[in-house]
C-alpha cells in the first residue's frame, strides 16, 4: 500500500481535528487521509469518536442479515488479482447452478431462519465463454442476468427468503428489472483509483473494474430509487488518499439520491493461488482506523464490516464504529473468502453483547429504507411487509 500522500502532524495537532468533528464540524478529506496514517497512540481517540458517532445513530443496536449465499455461476470475464471465486470454463470448481440446486439451498435455508437469499456471480460470463453461452441456451435463457432474475423470481414467489443479487454492472433497463423481483441490490466500488487496472495491479484483465462504469451503475440506481449496498476493499495497492476518495464518491451519491443503505469495509485476505497471494494484508489497526474514518465521513450511514475477515479479533471492529456486521449465514460458506468461516450465530451475539451492544436480526434491505421498497406496486413489497416486524427488523428471533 503506497504511503498517504499528507504529512502526518503531532498527535496534538490531530487531537486537536478530532475535537472539531466530535463538535459538528465537518471532517474534511486532509484530515480523513490524516487520521488514516496516524500512530497507535492516537487510536484509542480516533476510536473512540467513531464509536460515539455511531452510538448517536443508532444506538445500542447492531444488526446483521441472517443469509444463504447462493454462487449462482462462479464463470467471470473478469480476472481480479485477489479473487478465489471466479472460474473459466473447465477449472476445478466452475459451476453454474441449477434452478433445483438454488432452490433446495433456499429452502434449507429458510429452516434456519434466513431471510436473504445472497446471489453472487460472475460478470457477463458469456461474454467471453461460449460454454456459458451454451450453458444458458440449455437452461432457456439468453443472458446470465436473465438468469439470474428468473431465479430471483423464483426464491420470491417459493420461499420467503427475500433476493439480494450482487451482480456486477448493470445497465438502467437491469436495474429496473432485477429491482421487481428484489428489495435490494449491491455493487462493491471498490476503488476510486482507475491506475488498479495497469498491468500486473489488482485489477489488470478486469475491464469491469474501471470505476466510472461502477460509479455509473450506482448512480442509476440512486435514480431509481433501489436501496444500493456498495463499499471499498482496502489493501489492495490503493493509497489513504484513494481510500478516502472512495468514501467520499459513495457518500456524494447518496447524499445526491438517498439510496446507499450499507457501506462495507472490506479487507483484502491472502489466499493460495492468485496472483496477490505473496501481497501483505492490511494490519488490524489499519482496517480499524479505515471503519473510524469511514464512520466520521458518515456519521448517518450505515456502516458494515464483514466479522469472518476480522476473526479472531473482529470484535475490536465494534469500537471503530460499525453499526452491522453484514450477511452472515448458518449454512452456506463465505465461497469469496472460504478458508475464512463465518463465525456462528450464538458466538456472534456473544461477542457483540460484550462490547455493550444487542444483536437485532434485519433484512437484506436496511429498515429505514423498507419505505422505498414498499412504494413499488408488487409481491416484492409484498414480501418485505410480510417478513418484516413494526420496527422493520426481521420477524423471526435474532
Amino acid at each position: 500500500m503506497s504511503p498517504a500522500t499528507y504529512p502526518i502532524p503531532q498527535s496534538r495537532t490531530l487531537a486537536e481535528s478530532l475535537a472539531g468533528v466530535r463538535c459538528g464540524e465537518s471532517l474534511s478529506r486532509e484530515t480523513a487521509c490524516q487520521f488514516l496514517g496516524s500512530t497507535d497512540e492516537f487510536l484509542p481517540q480516533l476510536l473512540e469518536a467513531a464509536r460515539s458517532a455511531k452510538e448517536r445513530f443508532k444506538p445500542g443496536i447492531i444488526t446483521y442479515s441472517r443469509k444463504v449465499f447462493l454462487p449462482l455461476t462462479n464463470l467471470c470475464r473478469d480476472y481480479c488479482g485477489y479473487c478465489v471465486f471466479r472460474k473459466d470454463p473447465g477449472d476445478a470448481g466452475a459451476h453454474t447452478m441449477t434452478p433445483d440446486e438454488v432452490l433446495k439451498v433456499a429452502h434449507q435455508g429458510e429452516a434456519l431462519g434466513c431471510t436473504e437469499a445472497l446471489f453472487s456471480l460472475g460478470d457477463k460470463p458469456e461474454l467471453l465463454f461460449p460454454k456459458m453461452r451454451e450453458t444458458l441456451r440449455h437452461l432457456g435463457y439468453q443472458s446470465t442476468l436473465q438468469y439470474l432474475e428468473a431465479m430471483c423470481d423464483l426464491v420470491l414467489r417459493e420461499t420467503r427468503l427475500l433476493p439480494h443479487p450482487n451482480p456486477g454492472l448493470l445497465s438502467a433497463p437491469w436495474i429496473r428489472r432485477l429491482a421487481a423481483v428484489s428489495p435490494s441490490m449491491g455493487l462493491m466500488l471498490e476503488s476510486t483509483n482507475a491506475d488498479l487496472l495497469a498491468s500486473g495491479r489488482a485489477h489488470d484483465n478486469a475491464p469491469d473494474k474501471l470505476p466510472a462504469k461502477r460509479l455509473r451503475v450506482i448512480d442509476e440506481a440512486g435514480k431509481q430509487k433501489v436501496p444500493f449496498t456498495t463499499g471499498l476493499l482496502i489493501g489492495i495497492g490503493e493509497s489513504l488518499d484513494d481510500r478516502v476518495d472512495t468514501l467520499l464518491a459513495i457518500r456524494a451519491l447518496h447524499e445526491k439520491y438517498g439510496h446507499v443503505q450499507e457501506v462495507i469495509v472490506q479487507n483484502f485476505r491472502v489466499k493460495p493461488g492468485i496472483p496477490m497471494q505473496h501481497w501483505q494484508e492490511p494490519a488490524l489497526g489499519d482496517m480499524l482506523r479505515t471503519v473510524a474514518v469511514a464512520r466520521l465521513l458518515m456519521p448517518n450511514m450505515n456502516i458494515q464490516a464483514p466479522p469472518n475477515l476480522s476473526a479472531p479479533f473482529y470484535d475490536e471492529l465494534l469500537e471503530a464504529g460499525i453499526n452491522d456486521w453484514g450477511g452472515v449465514s448458518p449454512l452456506t460458506p463465505d465461497f469469496i473468502n472460504p478458508e475464512k468461516p463465518w463465525p456462528h450465530l450464538e458466538q456472534l451475539r456473544q461477542q457483540t453483547e460484550s462490547r455493550g451492544f444487542k444483536l437485532e436480526q434485519r433484512l437484506p434491505v436496511y429498515p429505514e429504507f423498507l419505505p422505498l421498497v414498499e412504494a413499488r406496486p408488487g409481491l416484492v413489497a409484498d414480501r418485505v411487509r410480510a417478513a418484516s416486524d413494526s420496527r422493520g427488523y426481521s420477524r423471526r428471533a435474532a
